[in-house]
Order: structure tokens, then C-alpha cells, then sequence
């Protein structure tokens, strides 16, 4: 369910109520009284837009909200109704756009009965939605050393194989309909980030690229690798990365059959890979540096439609393309778009 203090519960209760055949089968892991809050908003919202919109599809539409014993029991949930699987504890409902280290041990505790649900096959997937970062650290414990959703799930993952967390490489990857970009780092300072452009990752990441878009598209996938520097470094005369770590990586990629090219000029390569009006751009996929680098050109084409993936790990997991906005929660003005797109693209790759 995300932060409970967060837009996470009410884009929920707001895909439930627009497009209930998107999440037929969809558990909700986190705490009931949680979501029959979220439930009674998206709910006053839908009473509104029928209203003032004239858009009878919600008109009268309300949302129960069940406390389920297991995730089985969500075959018997009727239309029309959140079924809650209680996966965290909290002992009074948080209130809305503060931080509390309550909400950030609900929401990890959410995110680990999720993982080892999924991990242990109970659920084919998981789609998470927003945490806050700050919030996680303020719980303390054993979940403030985890900067976001994706190193968690790695402990998690590594965890259940019995393996360290070092032998378990992943990569975070944005997606909307017109572009998909896997990063080399993620949550590191821009100074660490280049620093972590090393021969091994980036070929760790190409790998991990190949290996987890050919399980979705059925074929190896194109990838674009943009450059660190500008112009890719311009032969050296702006850096020379590109020459002595990117493009050695790249060869070594292509010597095993993936399909990987550049390095590009990254103020260029995500137009070249760019699906726009039905035709499909030169790549399937680009490889960025790193974090902002790979996420601005995806952002800026709309958050409504960006979907995260992560890669690399034994576990479908998605979730939508933006925060907490704790400015609006509460408010009713939480927009589910990206959240439905992030369940669509699981159910796809969950096929």
C-alpha cells in the first residue's frame, strides 16, 4: 500500500474503482483501516466526477473494503470491493503529508510480506506503490539502512536463495509506451555514480538487460548505451570513459550475442530510441549512466504512463513512476494512471 501517510492508499482505492477488470485477482498488502479511508476518498471523489464531470461510470459507485485471512481467499471477493491482506501493524491511521517512523515501518513491513509471498509462490507478482525515504529511516531498525524499494527487495531475494546480497545484481528500469531505460547505479550521489561506471557494471548491466527484456519481447532486445561524458566523450576529449570502460564493455556484451551498441551521446540516444506515432525507434532500450541521467527523458514525457520495473531479481515487481506527493494527500487529487500501468505491465510479464 505504500506510505499510508502518502497518495499510495488512494491511488489504490482509485484503480479499484476505474478499472476493476484491471485488478481482478489484486491483493492490497497493507492495513484495513488504511484503506477503508483511501476507499471512502477515491469513493467522495468518484461522487464528485459524476457530478460535476457528468460521468455517470461512477455515479453511486461505492467501495467495501475485507480483511482477507490469505491471499487465496481473494477468489471470493465481490466486485466492487478492496480485498486487504494485513501486513503490517499500525496502531492508529497516520495522519496525511507527515512523516512518522510509523509509517515507514508499516510500509516496509508491507513490502517484505509482499516479497515472501510472491518469492514463496503464493502471488505471482508484487506492484508497490510510492514509499518515502525519509519515512523508512525514521523507523529505524532494520529497514533504515535501505534507501528505497529495490535494495529492500534485493535483501529480501538474496535472503530466500541463501545467498549474500552481493551475488544478487539488479537494475532498475523506467518504462512508458515510447521509451525504456535501465540505469547502471541507482541511489547514489552523482559523485559516487560516476564512479560506479566500472567495466564490470556495465556489462553486469547489459547482461541483465538481455537477459530480462528477452523473457518479455521473445527476441534479444536492441540496446542503445549512452555515453558518461558529453558527446560521449568526443574521442577522448572530454573524458575517457567511454573509451576505456563503456566501449570495452560493450564488445565483450557483443561477443556473447547481446545485441548492445554506442556509446551515444546521451543529449541524443533516447530520441533515437523513442517510439513515437506508432513507428519504432532504433533501440529497444537504452542503457544510462546513471539515475537522472536514464529517468529525466522518460519523466518529462509524463509520469501518468511511467512504470518501474526491477530487473535481475527472482520476483516480478512493478510500481508507478512517481513519490509520495505528500502536498496533495488526502486531498482527492491523486492521479492512479501511472499505478494502472504499472499493474497492466506486470500482468504482461507475468504471462
Amino acid at each position: 500500500m505504500g506510505d499510508a501517510a502518502g497518495i499510495g492508499p488512494e491511488i489504490i482505492a482509485k484503480a479499484f474503482l476505474e478499472a476493476p477488470e484491471d485488478v481482478t485477482g489484486c491483493v492490497v498488502v497493507g492495513d484495513v483501516a488504511v484503506m477503508r479511508r483511501a476507499a471512502q476518498l477515491a469513493a467522495t471523489w468518484g461522487h464528485k466526477k459524476a457530478e460535476f464531470c457528468g460521468d455517470k461510470k461512477f455515479k453511486g459507485t461505492a467501495l467495501a473494503v475485507a480483511e482477507l485471512a490469505s491471499l487465496a481467499d481473494v477468489r471470493c471477493v465481490p466486485p466492487h470491493c478492496i480485498g486487504v491482506w494485513q501486513g503490517c501493524t499500525l496502531a492508529a491511521l497516520p495522519k496525511y503529508g507527515q512523516i512518522s517512523p510509523e509509517s515507514g515501518q508499516a510500509a516496509a513491513e508491507c513490502i517484505v510480506a509482499a516479497a515472501r509471498a510472491v518469492l514463496s509462490g503464493q502471488a505471482r507478482g508484487m506492484v508497490t506503490a510510492p514509499i518515502h525515504k525519509e519515512a523508512l529511516a525514521a523507523a529505524g531498525g532494520e529497514f533504515a539502512c535501505f534507501p528505497g524499494h529495490t535494495e529492500m527487495l534485493q535483501a529480501q531475494a538474496a535472503a530466500f536463495l541463501g545467498k549474500p546480497v552481493a551475488d544478487m545484481p539488479v537494475r532498475m528500469m523506467l518504462a512508458n509506451p515510447e521509451l525504456k531505460t535501465v540505469l547502471v547505479s541507482i541511489h547514489l550521489s552523482l559523485r559516487e555514480a560516476i564512479s560506479a561506471v566500472r567495466f564490470e557494471t556495465v556489462l553486469e548491466t547489459l547482461q541483465i538487460t538481455h537477459t530480462a527484456l528477452s523473457q518479455v519481447l521473445g527476441r534479444a532486445p536492441k540496446i542503445g548505451v549512452a555515453g558518461l561524458n558529453p558527446h560521449a566523450g568526443e574521442g577522448g576529449l572530454f573524458g575517457r570513459e567511454e573509451i576505456e570502460i563503456i566501449a570495452p564493455a560493450i564488445a565483450a556484451a557483443r561477443a556473447v550475442g547481446i545485441q548492445a551498441s554506442g556509446p551515444f551521446a546521451p543529449d541524443t540516444v533516447f530520441m533515437r530510441a523513442r517510439t513515437k506515432e506508432g513507428q519504432a525507434g532504433e533501440f529497444d532500450v537504452v542503457l544510462a549512466m546513471y539515475h537522472d541521467q536514464g529517468l529525466i527523458p522518460v519523466k518529462y514525457m509524463g509520469v501518468e504512463q511511467g512504470v518501474n520495473v526491477t530487473l535481475g531479481l527472482p520476483l516480478l515487481r512493478t510500481s508507478p513512476d512517481h513519490g509520495t506527493a505528500f502536498d496533495i494527500a488526502g486531498t482527492g487529487q491523486a492521479d492512479a494512471a501511472s499505478l494502472l500501468a504499472a499493474i497492466r505491465m506486470a500482468r504482461a510479464m507475468a504471462q
